[in-house]
């Protein structure tokens, strides 16, 4: 049995982390779902198997306080930090309702006023300008203990913008979680053919700062090493480049069948939800008429958010102000 104090987190956080992965599975599946059904114009990018770390990111950050740039596969990241359903439902089917206004139809979806700028995919970008909001906040003297979090795939780490951002986060030692999710293919580029390093955790040494390495299939690991370098940021740590290894379980986007995946890989692959489930009621954390309601409640709640989405309009050219968007 584990002590929930021994992984750095309260009872609180992990509950907490753990609810959030299953609302991202219930609510990725409905995308998938609707999607298919013709409902969603555009992507479809499902974080399936990477809930835990996204999840476990999500969790140590503070709305209000800290600044986080998720990804394409956060879904339970941003779930975790306080992003709303209906922020979500409402930007897949193209609402005016939605953050965006129905002008973007996946995944650019934010709400920087609040700390969490719109995901773009220009992979590796996004590094710049959290280490930029920080920066800001430091020159203006109201940096306090906050913090910032940006994740990337292991492809992304082969950009310039990446090897940019990075430099300049250590060379400020900028307060920011910097998370890697290896799932082995940048799309269909397999990790020998895209580093030569044997784990990506070791380029942390090069730009002299810390560095973690985690299996992101355990939920509970990815929960104690998150916290870790959470808190060694908020103490003067700088940056904190976090590894997590594993195997994205579906395909990079709904539209790819990921035939590029060796059988092998998928045979000794496993599910971090399955984990999780397995983790909670080991230690007592939950029981498992308690892990059944969580499932029931963000299954009727993800239900209740694309209904109320599909009754909402789309744009009216003819009335919208595009003005830009500043929330």
């Amino acid at each position: 049995m584990v002590e929930a104090s021994a992984t750095g987190n309260s009872l609180e956080n992990i509950q907490h982390g753990f609810k959030s992965m299953i609302t991202s599975r219930m609510l990725e599946n409905k995308l998938s779902a609707l999607y298919k059904a013709g409902k969603i114009v555009g992507g479809v990018y499902l974080g399936k198997g990477q809930e835990a770390i996204s999840a476990a990111l999500g969790t140590v950050l503070q709305k209000g306080q800290d600044v986080y740039a998720p990804l394409i596969r956060d879904q339970a990241g941003r779930t975790a930090f306080g992003e709303e359903l209906l922020d979500v439902t409402r930007t897949y089917l193209g609402k005016v309702t939605g953050p965006m206004k129905g002008r973007d139809g996946n995944i650019h979806r934010g709400r920087p006023t609040e700390g969490m700028p719109a995901m773009i995919s220009h992979l590796g970008a996004s590094l710049s300008y959290i280490a930029g909001m920080l920066f800001a906040r430091r020159m203006r003297g109201d940096l306090g203990d906050s913090i910032g979090a940006a994740t990337f795939g292991d492809g992304a780490t082969s950009t310039g913008a990446f090897h940019e951002g990075l430099n300049l986060a250590a060379v400020e030692k900028l307060p920011m979680i910097i998370l890697v999710v290896n799932n082995c293919f940048a799309y269909s580029t397999p990790n020998d053919r895209q580093f030569a390093c044997a784990n990506l955790v070791s380029r942390a040494e090069g730009y002299g700062i810390a560095g973690h390495h985690v299996d992101g299939t355990d939920f509970l690991k990815c929960m104690e090493t998150m916290e870790a370098a959470a808190q060694a940021a908020r103490n003067g740590g700088g940056p904190q480049l976090v590894v997590a290894d594993v195997l994205r379980l579906c395909g990079h986007g709904e539209h790819d069948d990921a035939k590029y995946i060796p059988q092998e890989m998928w045979d000794q692959s496993r599910d971090c939800i399955d984990v999780a489930e397995a983790q909670m009621l080991a230690n007592n954390f939950l029981t498992q008429e308690q892990i059944d309601s969580i499932k029931s409640d963000a299954k009727a709640r993800v239900q209740e958010a694309v209904a109320i989405a599909q009754r909402e309009p789309t744009p009216d050219p003819r009335q919208d102000d595009w003005k830009a968007l500043g929330s």
